[in-house]
């Protein structure tokens, strides 16, 4: 069996979670929608007014023109690149591209070009313009204040003319991009042609300049050695004079060292040969049996070899002969006496070898001797030319030195004063600037379509952060997001005309809805606990004012229609339940129930055409507090619980009050009423989180006040029952002329 096992509900579950997700993003997005669509006319407003603002700036806007000047520059550097530049794209005189880029941009060509042009007389440069009124009570009177010189001028230009000029290198090229901007077409190309002009121009002065510094250098040290080379000479001229020297490198010493170099290659000859015969008589030396056979130099001798080939020969005749004829035979006899006169012949040829190799030593270790004796005599003739040779040596080297140096300066002198290097520019124009006729900025389209997408991007930034800000519960969506309670009903506003009836709304205009809420509200509280036959319902708010006791009221009259059902006003400190269904106000009521000063039958009221059963606050007691925490409020209660199927109790507010907390506990659920568009959810929360901790069944949350158009229009709810009744509400309160609850609390 295999060990991972599937597990359904966990599988279930990551979908679940999954879709929450997704959900929850989804919700946000809507959000997010719905915050701009509510406030999409004053959006779409807000960017047609940027956008008519945008189109009136940029028609109102001075075009400017752009001219671009193309500029080729003549590279000083070697032309071979690397195999890592080419494939890199960079060349190896980059550097001195941007700094030629940068000499184009620099103050001085730009001055230079000012000038040229007179820039200032262009009402777009002119820095002696009137200024507006305001400039001229806090700066006085240009004009008056200064001497407008050529320089000043310049200088007053040169800030707006640096802005206008642009200088581009083009990639991988020798070329420079030199642009000018201008609201005059043709000053714009003008510029950028002058600019170029005036940097080759500016070169060239510069390099003259430099040629005029050095030609003055060179001539000042040309003299200073032309008077040490004279100085130089003569001293030479002087030394020779005094020595008796003409030309002792040519002849003296050149026929010295011939012959010491002749005596010196004779006598490494004559040593060899004496070496040689040397080591042959000492051969023949050593020989002491006067057998001169072993001695190579005497057998290497052709004369000694041809001897001994023919007493070889000889041997072989007679060993032959032996073979086939005996000592007496004539054949044999004459093989003998030829062998016999062959070794004579030999011998001789040896002893004469020997004598000739003893005599070849005596004379080649003579020979040697008077060489040697030769080359001594040389060399001690050579010995005084060479003291004389190397004083005569350093006053040369001084001359020749002086000479060198005198004759490079000479050189450089002349090609300084020909200026040959300034026959090449530094650069050449190959695409001279033209007169554009098209503007290149303002962009009208272009900023007229940012202008609009900023501004819409601004209003839909601006809806969103309102909504942001917003802390209040605006539709039943938010009720459940941000409460973390469920939704009982949705409560419509009401007409102002209706103020007067709004504690019987259910029964006097069952159709409209309103009715359908507080009906929806009914039913949501019968299907919550089908089984419990007796129920006490708990209705409170954060604050006054949110519609809980008009709530508490119509929801009394809806529940009376099908359970018995009794309203009661535990809003001890400022009850309204009575008045508001102009009830007899002098009759008891709880106050004087609880502390037994009166009977039920005695506070019981019955109201509407249903016969609802109210129990109004009574007599106001000092602390309404220790009347709802005795045990004759909780007996009372639970006694009440048993005659009726359903007992509302209208309470204070929470956050005023702890009656609310005091009650709950007691009763089986909680509606919690709060206010629609006015009431913080923060505060809502507050008093719900109060209430559940004190020990509450909340049952759910009605949200009262709620404009389902404007609900429907900004945030996409629609109303269940409102096709019901909206031919009927709309005709019964006056269509749009809604008012807010006054009279309940």
């Amino acid at each position: 069996m295999s060990s991972h096992t599937h597990n359904p509900s966990a599988a279930a579950s990551g979908r679940h979670i999954e879709f929450a997700e997704h959900s929850e993003a989804s919700a946000e997005l809507l959000e997010y929608w719905r915050s701009i669509t509510k406030r999409k006319w004053p959006i779409l407003g807000f960017t047609l007014a940027a956008a008519v603002v945008a189109t009136a700036i940029s028609f109102a806007l001075t075009p400017v023109y752009k001219s671009t000047n193309t500029m080729l520059i003549e590279s000083t550097k070697a032309k071979v690149l690397s195999v890592e530049e080419v494939y890199s794209g960079i060349s190896a005189n980059r550097e001195y591209f941007e700094t030629q880029k940068e000499i184009i941009s620099s103050k001085e060509v730009a001055v230079k070009t000012i000038k040229a042009l007179q820039l200032w007389n262009y009402a777009e440069f002119d820095p002696r313009k009137k200024k507006g009124l305001i400039d001229s009570i806090l700066g006085g009177d240009v004009d008056g204040a200064q001497a407008w010189t050529e320089d000043r001028l310049a200088n007053a230009v040169y800030g707006k003319f640096a802005k206008s000029l642009t200088i581009e290198l083009v990639r991988l090229s020798q070329l420079v991009k030199i642009s000018f901007e201008s609201s005059d077409p043709q000053l714009a190309a003008l510029v950028a042609n002058k600019v170029g002009e005036v940097y080759v121009d500016s070169d060239r002065e510069a390099r003259f300049g430099m040629t005029q510094g050095a030609n003055q250098w060179l001539n000042g040290r040309l003299e200073s050695l032309r008077a040490k080379l004279d100085t130089s000479e003569k001293a030479l001229q002087a030394f020779r004079e005094k020595e008796g020297i003409i030309a002792l490198k040519s002849d003296a010493q050149g026929g010295a060292s011939n012959q010491i170099a002749d005596v010196t290659s004779m006598l490494v000859s004559a040593r060899m040969r004496r070496a040689e015969a040397e080591n042959a008589y000492k051969q023949v030396k050593s020989v002491r049996n006067g057998d001169y056979r072993s001695v190579p130099s005497v057998v290497n001798n052709s004369l000694v070899m041809d001897a001994l080939r023919s007493e070889s020969e000889a041997e072989r005749a007679v060993s032959d002969l032996s073979q086939r004829y005996g000592p007496e035979h004539p054949k044999m006899v004459q093989a003998e006496a030829q062998l016999k006169s062959a070794r004579e012949i030999t011998q001789r040829q040896i002893q004469t070898v020997v004598s000739s190799l003893t005599q070849a030593y005596e004379v080649a270790a003579g020979t040697e001797r008077s060489l040697e004796q030769s080359l001594n005599q040389a060399r001690g003739s050579v010995v005084d030319l060479n003291r004389k040779e190397v004083q005569l040596g350093a006053l040369e080297r001084e001359v020749n030195a002086n000479r060198q140096l005198f004759d490079m300066f000479m050189n450089r002198a002349k090609q300084t004063g020909a200026s040959d290097d300034l026959q090449s520019a530094v650069a050449r124009s190959v695409d001279p600037a033209r007169i554009q006729g098209t503007p290149i900025k303002p962009q009208k389209p272009q900023i007229v379509a940012i202008a609009a997408l900023l501004a819409l991007l601004l209003g839909a930034s601006v809806s969103l952060l309102l909504d942001r800000l917003d802390n209040r519960l605006n539709s039943t969506d938010e009720v459940e997001r941000k409460l973390k309670f469920p939704l009982l009903t949705g409560v419509p506003l009401f007409a102002k005309s209706t103020r007067q009836e709004s504690a019987y709304l259910v029964e006097k205009e069952p159709k409209s809805i309103y009715s359908e809420a507080v009906f929806t509200a009914r039913t949501g509280i019968l299907l919550s606990s089908i089984d419990l036959s007796h129920r006490t319902i708990l209705v409170t708010s954060s604050v006054p004012a949110e519609g809980k006791t008009t709530f508490s009221l119509n929801l009394a009259l809806a529940m009376s229609h099908t359970r018995k059902t009794l309203l009661i006003d535990a809003d001890m400190r400022r009850p309204t339940v009575a008045k508001s269904m102009e009830l007899d106000m002098l009759r008891p009521g709880l106050s004087q129930l609880v502390a037994g000063t009166a009977k039920l039958d005695e506070c019981i009221q019955v109201t509407g055409e249903s016969g609802l059963h109210v129990i109004a606050a009574g007599a106001i007691p000092p602390n309404p507090l220790e009347i709802l925490l005795s045990n004759r409020f909780k007996e009372m209660l639970s006694g009440l619980s048993e005659q009726y199927d359903m007992i509302l109790i209208d309470s204070p507010p929470v956050d005023l009050v702890s009656d609310s907390l005091v009650i709950a506990p007691l009763c089986s659920n909680t509606i919690f009423v709060t206010k629609s568009d006015a009431t913080p959810y923060q505060l809502a929360r507050k008093s719900l989180l109060r209430l559940n901790a004190a020990g509450a069944n909340i049952l759910g949350v009605a949200l009262s006040h709620l404009d389902f158009e404007r609900a429907e229009r900004y945030y996409g709810q629609t109303s269940t029952y409102g096709s019901y009744g909206a031919g009927y509400y709309g005709a019964a309160y006056g269509g749009r002329t809604y008012g807010a609850d006054t009279k309940t609390s």
